[in-house]
């Protein structure tokens, strides 16, 4: 038998985690090396224990799954990362390709189909594979970063919004971190999308990291 996939599991829930542990232990292709509650745990250990695929849940505290997977991305280029989550979205699974995720599954997934999704997204060589690697393609291509008005156009305020936006933050959550009302954070969402010629928060998630605009590592 070829090499186990060395897992790590990200996830704020432990009813979710002994779940996918469950699910994957049954499973001898997988190996469990370790458990993360927050985005912040799973960037750690993954310095530490050197997983070659996380399993990261999209909405953690503390940190997010798409800001932990963009860092861990960041200096480790190899692992695989699996986001997690209950949401179908297009936008979310958008948003969790640019941020470095090789793919996305749902939590209500039948157990079965859940497992052999995984293998297809990690052996990426399966029709269940290019299926979604086309999907992401042609979400892909909404922003180019060559294209289009350069970020200098925006005010500091505008650049800090839309860094958040990123993350997946939402525009009620921006203002209570920005200590501004919701409207005004809607009106400067509104404002950036005029300026950079874009229709959603979809292509500004992915105007933001194509052109490494992101807000300052916090302590």
């Amino acid at each position: 038998m070829k090499n186990k996939y060395r897992v790590l599991i990200a996830d704020d829930h432990p009813l979710a985690r002994q779940a996918v542990r469950t699910l994957l232990e049954d499973d001898e292709a997988f190996e469990i090396i370790g458990e993360a509650t927050n985005g912040i745990e799973a960037v750690e250990l993954c310095a530490q224990l050197e997983p070659n695929v996380v399993l990261m849940d999209i909405h953690m505290p503390g940190m997010n799954g798409l800001e932990a997977t963009r860092r861990i991305k960041a200096y480790d280029p190899a692992v695989k990362i699996v986001i997690l989550s209950v949401s179908d979205a297009v936008a979310d699974l958008f948003s969790a390709i640019q941020f470095g995720a090789q793919g996305y599954l749902l939590k209500n997934m039948d157990p079965a189909d859940w497992v052999d999704y995984l293998h297809a997204l990690l052996e990426e060589d399966t029709e269940t594979a290019r299926r979604m690697a086309d999907r992401l393609y042609y979400q892909f291509k909404a922003v180019k970063p060559s294209e289009g008005p350069l970020p200098s156009l925006l005010t500091p305020r505008e650049k800090e919004i839309l860094a958040y936006i990123s993350e997946g933050v939402t525009n009620r959550q921006i203002a209570d971190k920005l200590v501004i009302a919701e409207n005004t954070v809607k009106n400067h969402v509104k404002n950036v999308l005029e300026k950079l010629g874009l229709d959603n928060r979809v292509q500004l998630a992915a105007y933001a990291v194509s052109h490494r605009i992101s807000r300052p590592e916090e302590d």
